[in-house]
């Protein structure tokens, strides 16, 4: 009984099959094996930079005092940036000065922070500003009369907790007016709202610095309606303003705060800073984006101090502008983050960032290496050709027997040479040609020259 016969099995070839890449481009194993580690090496790394190209899904901010404006503003920031799958982490802080001494700390976690304009600039040489979004003006409540704020000195002042943007503000503009703590009886207190309207309503202090980073409506209003305590207005709010290009001239109109009751009972100068949106400049475009639009919802609505649609605004302080901030100030989101959701735009964002650069110079790189290797062969096969060409027009002219011997020296040498040379498949016609024309030059040039020796040996004859 015949046995039966056993069925070959044909294996499948592998995609990066050496054999395979060998044949492709004609390589000998070992530049073959370079071509596949190269490509997988390609592969993996366009994949890395794919998957750490994406943005986060959750960023910090640190935003002020718990239920102080910013903290409320910031909570508007985590629900417009939650509808498109983002986590804004909210961060509690004494006041800006907090803020910006966390993101100055690349250890603190924090990404993004409401910052006091005007912040010193030594140490953030790694943070970007994405523009302007309010006017943070400094409220002065005072007991008694106040013309200068050179006549407090000696007097006890709240001037804000530590940490707060209004501490520092109060420290910078007394100091300006030569009141410093412990000089002539003046005693600073670091007090919150709270318990800078209690000192004043008991006439334990004699003023209090105070920002709407971290006092209340409530608190305000408390104050504007005790015919006992008034609202500064700066005398010299121009002087003040070309002293420290940070500060801008405000002004709260007669009867904002209560038409009826007629608060404050004449317009009041004032002084602030703008509020800056600053981040890391390594935060993704793409977060930088979602930050602005849901900052355009939250601050352009008209204020006491603000117009409609004033801010966001593109106005640089200490601290430079994003570029992609610019970017969106001008011409808004990007194309595929304008028409897409989020999610498919930052898909398709990252295929066109990551993979058609890799596609578009990958590509060209693997049809030059046929190229390339084609082009060393022939300059070879061209060198071996010039060499002919001169030893054959060297035998056309020569007579001189001994320079002939010479001459077929040469030609030995160089059949010898191309004889030895080892090319790939795909040039096998040319190296063959060129033996055929070697062939041919010997039949042809020696025989003129009455060489039949070397023509009989060679060719049998």
């Amino acid at each position: 009984m015949n046995p039966k016969p056993r069925r070959l099995r044909i294996k499948k070839p592998a995609i990066f099959d050496v054999n395979r890449v060998m044949e492709m481009f004609d390589l000998g194993p070992k530049a073959a094996l370079a071509v596949v580690i190269a490509a997988f090496a390609t592969v993996a790394v366009v994949i890395v930079f794919f998957i750490r190209s994406a943005p986060p899904t959750s960023i910090t901010i640190s935003a002020g005092p718990k239920d102080g404006v910013f903290d409320r503003q910031a909570q508007r920031y985590a629900a417009l940036l939650a509808e498109n799958g983002v986590t804004l982490k909210i961060v509690t802080s004494a006041g800006l000065y907090e803020n910006w001494q966390r993101l100055k700390d690349p250890k603190s976690g924090v990404d993004l922070a409401f910052i006091q304009g005007g912040a010193d600039a030594e140490g953030a040489e790694d943070l970007v500003s994405l523009g302007s979004v309010s006017h943070q003006p400094i409220l002065i409540f005072y007991l008694g009369e106040l013309t200068l704020l050179s006549d407090l000195k000696g007097k006890k002042i709240a001037i804000g907790p530590a940490g707060s943007g209004s501490n520092q503000l109060a420290l910078t503009l007394l100091a300006a007016n030569g009141v410093k703590p412990n000089e002539a009886g003046t005693e600073l207190l670091n007090l919150d709202s709270d318990e800078a309207v209690r000192a004043l309503q008991e006439n334990k202090i004699a003023a209090a610095f105070i920002m709407s980073e971290s006092a209340s409506i409530a608190n305000l209003k408390t104050l504007m309606r005790d015919p006992e305590i008034h609202l500064y207005s700066f005398r010299q709010v121009g002087a003040y303003a070309r002293k420290y290009d940070y500060l801008d001239p405000l002004v709260l109109p007669e009867g904002t705060i209560d038409l009826g009751a007629n608060l404050p009972a004449r317009d009041v100068n004032l002084l602030g800073p703008m509020i800056e949106l600053v981040a890391r400049d390594d935060l993704h475009p793409a977060i930088s984006d979602l930050i602005l639009e849901a900052a355009a919802k939250v601050h352009s609505r008209p204020g006491i101090f603000q117009q409609r649609n004033e801010f966001p605004a593109l106005v640089e302080h200490s601290i430079p502008i994003s570029e992609d901030a610019a970017r969106y100030y001008k011409s808004g989101k990007s194309f595929l983050y304008r028409y897409l959701p989020y999610w498919l735009a930052s898909l398709l964002s990252r295929v066109l960032v990551v993979f058609l650069p890799a596609v578009l110079i990958i590509v060209p790189v693997v049809r030059a290496v046929p190229a390339i290797l084609r082009w060393r062969v022939q300059i070879k096969i061209y060198q071996r050709y010039r060499e002919l060409l001169n030893l054959e027009r060297a035998l056309t002219e020569e007579q001189d027997p001994t320079k002939r011997e010479e001459l077929r020296a040469e030609f030995d040498d160089l059949e010898t040479a191309v004889n030895q040379m080892r090319v790939k498949g795909r040039f096998a016609d040319q190296l063959y040609a060129l033996r055929a024309h070697i062939d041919y030059v010997r039949k042809v040039r020696m025989r003129e020259g009455g060489d039949a020796s070397v023509d009989d040996r060679v060719y049998g004859l």
